[in-house]
């Protein structure tokens, strides 16, 4: 989700006095205190930052500034700004009132004197009550980022160097006279950073209360990705032997990063080598999987919200899924990338399985035409200057004459999602009642963020093959997908549509045989890691993640047997009974 900069009426007004950089640098006969070099830390974790949290460059501009100083102030070093730091050194745990400049490293070394520090942990103690942070939190965490921002920059007027003290941030005096707009993307960190600090809801952990789940819900966000189509025979990007790991094995495409394969840089550049690739990728003849199918037994018994997929196979439309948003476009349509004419995807097909870039039309026909005028007056000067310097001039001419390329309309690394991906969300956040991530790493931005800007009182499933380690749904279910889905129709009693065969194949009328799930998983049940919300099914990979949840709950069981047996009465005769009941 992004947040514009619609909220420059925010003020810094009553914002704590505190020495600026002018002050510090005189104090202690001209020697500028050591919290400059907190200035560096936490203009650096700001500056990282930005690889998550959307960022202008005028908003970098003014982060900057101030660095470089001829008043006779120290400059911040640039070995201060290549510490290796993140963004985890601005905050604490919101329920904690220190000041950031204790995760910043250690006092003695920063050289802050101990006043300093006594100020900055006052204002944050007085800035906010527990239960004010808490009901600042909630709000967040259930109504979003842009509502937190209505409410409390806009409505309330609140200066946010004082609400940056509710997530555990005291800004250094360097970056609290910062402009508007900076001011608010330093809230936009704090607030994605407690965003993504989901607890688990737990109510729920087991595969009947996934089943459960799905049955009581009417509006449910399916979230899908590339491990929904594998079985379809399209490859996934990340896993250890997909698209990514072929190319960079393969080498034939002299990518200095399999990703470039997908980057509208480098196909502006080169569209030849995306071209002579893309039809390994293109929905041709492929057949929806049974993740397709499931998504559609939820749209027609009126239960699913929307499906919003970042797979570009549509497949989705094939299985007849009317409920759902391609996050990151697909080859339905193409777009020359020099007059934005859109034409049906179908058109540039034959390019695509034969391997060439195709052009467009239009710029195609213009160029003719252009070059038939141009052809024409310069044999009209031949005649009075000479044949050569016509030639000549034709050459000169036609090499600055650009045609356009037929770009599909999916999306490329450098390129920014359409518009209907954050109204759809701002429009769901409020409707939806479960979330379902089948088949997807969530590693690409902003649809990876789906989760942190839904309510987190909404339940969360995950289904995928390995753990997604930086979420933390409510139940997981890990191994091949379509055979978890399966499994769950099975306990929910649906029948999955049979299969859609080719494009634009009428679909056979014979319904499939219902299989059984001792059929389905090789006669075997999901298992469950040690009394946790994490099940495994055939296919599951996790590894070190799934031992170090069972070593988890082998650990709390032994202490919880430990303080049982500590409690409990010794074993008593039948005298000894009999003389205490006396």
């Amino acid at each position: 989700m992004h947040l514009h900069p619609h909220s420059q009426m925010c003020t810094l007004n009553g914002q704590p006095n505190v020495p600026n950089v002018h002050e510090t640098a005189t104090e202690n006969n001209g020697k500028p205190k050591a919290y400059s070099a907190l200035y560096a830390l936490q203009l650096r974790a700001f500056i990282d930052a930005a690889e998550d949290v959307d960022v202008d460059p005028d908003t970098i501009e003014d982060l900057l500034e101030g660095l470089e100083d001829g008043d006779g102030e120290e400059e911040v070093q640039e070995s201060d700004l290549d510490e290796d730091l993140d963004s985890d050194s601005l905050t604490l745990p919101a329920h904690e009132q220190h000041s950031a400049i204790e995760e910043s490293g250690n006092l003695d070394d920063l050289e802050v004197e101990t006043e300093v520090i006594e100020r900055f942990k006052r204002e944050a103690d007085e800035a906010w009550s527990k239960e004010d942070i808490r009901k600042m939190m909630h709000h967040l965490k259930e109504r979003g980022m842009s509502s937190f921002v209505r409410e409390y920059v806009i409505t309330q007027n609140i200066p946010i160097v004082k609400l940056l003290f509710a997530f555990g941030i005291s800004l250094c005096p360097e970056l609290r006279n910062k402009q508007p707009q900076t001011m608010l993307y330093f809230l936009r960190v704090a607030m994605s950073k407690e965003l993504h600090l989901r607890e688990k809801l737990p109510q729920y952990s087991t595969v009947a209360d996934a089943v459960s789940l799905i049955q009581v819900s009417k509006r449910v966000v399916v979230l899908t990705g590339a491990g929904i189509s594998v079985s379809c025979g399209i490859p996934d990007f990340r896993s250890h032997n997909g698209l990514y790991a072929t190319l960079k094995e393969q080498g034939t495409y002299d990518l200095d990063d399999p990703q470039q394969m997908f980057d509208i840089h480098y196909f502006r550049e080169n569209p030849a080598v995306f071209y002579s690739f893309a039809s390994q990728i293109y929905p041709s003849n492929f057949i929806p999987s049974p993740c397709h199918r499931f998504i559609k037994v939820m749209e027609d018994r009126g239960k699913l919200l929307r499906n919003y997929t970042q797979n570009i196979d549509t497949l989705e439309t094939l299985t007849g899924i009317t409920r759902v948003l391609q996050c990151h476009g697909s080859f339905a349509t193409a777009t020359c990338i020099q007059c934005r004419r859109r034409i049906p995807g179908t058109d540039i097909e034959k390019d695509i399985m034969e391997r060439r870039v195709p052009f467009c039309t239009v710029c195609m026909q213009a160029k003719r035409e252009a070059e038939e005028v141009r052809q024409a007056a310069f044999k009209k000067k031949a005649k009075k200057r000479g044949r050569k310097e016509w030639e000549e001039g034709s050459d000169e001419e036609d090499e600055a004459i650009p045609v356009g390329v037929m770009k599909p309309d999916i999306t490329f690394f450098g390129e920014k999602l359409a518009d209907d991906f954050e109204n759809a969300l701002d429009d769901d956040r409020d409707k939806v009642d479960l979330l379902i991530v089948i088949g997807t790493s969530l590693k690409v931005s902003p649809v990876s963020e789906i989760l942190s800007h839904l309510p987190h009182s909404v339940p969360q499933i995950l289904i995928n093959k390995t753990p997604v380690r930086h979420i933390n749904p409510d139940i997981v279910l890990l191994g091949n997908a379509d055979d978890i889905v399966q499994h769950l129709c099975e306990q929910l009693s649906w029948e999955l549509p049979p299969p859609v065969k080719k494009r634009l194949e009428a679909p056979s009328l014979a319904r499939p045989a219902k299989r059984t799930s001792g059929e389905m998983m090789g006669k075997t049940e999901p298992i469950r890691v040690a009394k946790s919300h994490v099940w495994l099914f055939e296919g599951a990979e996790g590894g070190k993640w799934v031992r170090d949840i069972e070593e988890k709950f082998s650990e709390e069981n032994s202490v919880s047997n430990s303080r049982a047996m500590q409690g409990r009465v010794p074993n008593e005769g039948p005298e000894a009974k009999k003389a205490r009941s006396g």
